[in-house]
């Protein structure tokens, strides 16, 4: 890029250097106003032409610059993952493309400003060619960037897809789980469920629990039973000073003692054998 630079004062200092020899060697001393005023236009013209040029040519230059910046970026985006990555290396890939399409249009300003210049150079033409060269070598890198990231972007989906799948198939094992557990527990609580009733003589009969002297026999009012938990409700209050076990439970399973005000209590001492038997229990008290 300096080499351009220097092309373009060399050829200034030599335009202006000729222009003088030439009409030095004239040995004209004494220049007339209208040869000064047209020396002094040619040269304004050859600096208005090379200010334009080496304008357009740093602009170029810190095209270069910037695509160079950025693909740096990007190798250092594409050793990382996640969505930051990803997007850090689009834009800089976007980034790239853009800066190297108005590069292109900078080179073809130039060489035009080249072509309608007063100044011809081969070497001025060969730096631009050499531009021109190093913007395609960044096109070729910057297709290659983006065949790197479309491969990435497609090993990231599949990677995505394959999370997801895993998710998917802990949430049905999850799913099969609660729904085993529920059912375990149903199962459980059902095992561990029992019902029990108190009562005289005439309210059994009326709830159809008592039928002459068979217990259970008829289509019984099952809503007049308490529903409990074996495994919790080990001792039941029966209000009263008789009370007389219908159903058939093990006796060594099971106490029936009256507490300190005279009325007897159930205690059940062995829960798993008083229940095995039975899973209703029918008291018969008396008020």
């Amino acid at each position: 890029m300096k080499k351009l630079s220097f092309v373009l004062l060399s050829m200034m200092l030599l335009a202006v250097t000729s222009c003088d020899f030439t009409n030095k060697s004239k040995g004209e001393t004494n220049q007339d106003e209208e040869q000064v005023d047209s020396l002094q236009r040619i040269i304004s013209q050859k600096d208005g032409e090379i200010n334009d040029m080496m304008e357009t040519f740093n602009q170029i230059q810190t095209g270069l610059r910037e695509i160079s910046e950025a693909e740096n970026r990007v190798i250092v985006a594409k050793s990382g993952e996640g969505a930051n990555s990803r997007q850090q290396m689009l834009e800089d890939v976007r980034f790239i493309s853009s800066t190297m399409q108005q590069n292109r249009a900078l080179l073809e300003k130039l060489r035009q400003q080249l072509r309608e210049s007063s100044i011809k150079g081969d070497q001025l033409r060969r730096t631009i060619e050499g531009l021109v060269a190093q913007i395609n070598d960044k096109e070729q890198q910057l297709q290659q960037l983006r065949a790197e990231l479309d491969a990435k972007n497609i090993h990231i989906a599949d990677l995505d897809k394959t999370i997801t799948g895993l998710n998917e198939n802990v949430s049905t094992l999850k799913e099969e789980s609660s729904k085993k557990t529920e059912t375990i527990n149903d199962q459980d609580a059902q095992l561990n469920t029992a019902w029990f009733v108190f009562g005289t003589k005439k309210e059994l009969k009326e709830q159809r629990i008592l039928d002459g002297s068979k217990v259970l026999q008829a289509n019984f009012n099952k809503s007049y039973f308490t529903k409990i938990d074996i495994r919790v409700q080990k001792e039941i209050k029966l209000y009263s000073k008789s009370a007389k076990i219908l159903t058939m439970h093990p006796s060594s399973s099971y106490t029936l003692q009256q507490d300190a005000n005279k009325q007897y209590v159930l205690r059940i001492s062995n829960p798993q054998l008083f229940w095995s038997t039975s899973k209703y229990l029918v008291i018969q008290v008396k008020k």
